[in-house]
């Protein structure tokens, strides 16, 4: 019998590549994405690109409206995004407003509830704890922490049968993670990391800067288009 895995697909670069790595071990894929609200769609069409590359038995495209909380900037125009910060400096700095509260736990959660109904063995979730925006539920302890909830909180977990939650990315960084999908031939002409939107990536928030950096430390041309190109990736 051929293992099942939730694959948690926003349409950005770690999650395609994250699916890619769940179909490279073997498992047949159940994609979910979130429409949350966010206030564009353009990572949805990626995340369908992705889903169907990557073979999915099927992909759920769930409706869970956070715009009724608010609170970041990828929900609410009133907010401020961050732009043409420092990517390289190792620095911890305050959570950015691009922060959304929650929405790995309210995500994962939907996705557990998703690999019970399908009996699924495992969920796989893009997250990253190296190049990123210093997310709290982007960490190594939260992941470790999910797992544990995810053994106490379902009937395949008190049967003995845990679904395993896997970030396989959780200590790359963006050099690592590029490679790794160039290496699983993951399309990823077809992510889409900005958070603002529109036909080309913005490239100076915070997801396009790392993304970019990503790029120039693998020695590799990032294959989307871009409005704007900071000088160290031009060098």
């Amino acid at each position: 019998m051929v293992n099942r895995a939730i694959c948690m697909i926003s349409g950005g670069i770690d999650s395609c590549v994250t699916a890619f790595v769940a179909q490279e071990k073997g498992y047949e894929i159940f994609a979910i994405s979130f429409d949350y609200g966010q206030l564009h769609k353009r990572e949805l069409d990626s995340a369908k690109k992705i889903a169907r590359a990557v073979h999915a038995k099927q992909h759920i495209v769930f409706d869970v409206d956070l715009r009724k909380f608010g609170g970041s900037a990828l929900l609410d125009k009133s907010f401020t995004f961050p732009k043409d910060r420092d990517v390289f400096t190792k620095e911890k700095t305050r959570i950015p407003s691009t922060y959304v509260p929650a929405r790995n736990t309210i995500f994962l959660s939907i996705a557990l509830g998703y690999a019970e109904v399908v009996d699924a063995d495992a969920i796989f979730i893009g997250a990253t704890a190296t190049d990123y925006s210093g997310y709290p539920d982007c960490r190594p302890e939260y992941i470790r922490a999910f797992q544990m909830l995810a053994n106490l909180g379902t009937r395949k977990g008190v049967e003995g049968k845990p679904i395993s939650i896997n970030a396989p990315l959780l200590n790359l960084t963006k050099a690592d993670i590029v490679k790794l999908g160039i290496k699983l031939k993951a399309p990823l002409k077809d992510s889409w990391s900005c958070y603002v939107g529109g036909r080309k990536a913005c490239g100076r928030c915070d997801s396009c800067l790392f993304r970019l950096k990503g790029f120039k430390e693998a020695n590799a041309k990032d294959p989307i288009k871009y409005d704007f190109y900071p000088e160290w990736y031009t060098k």
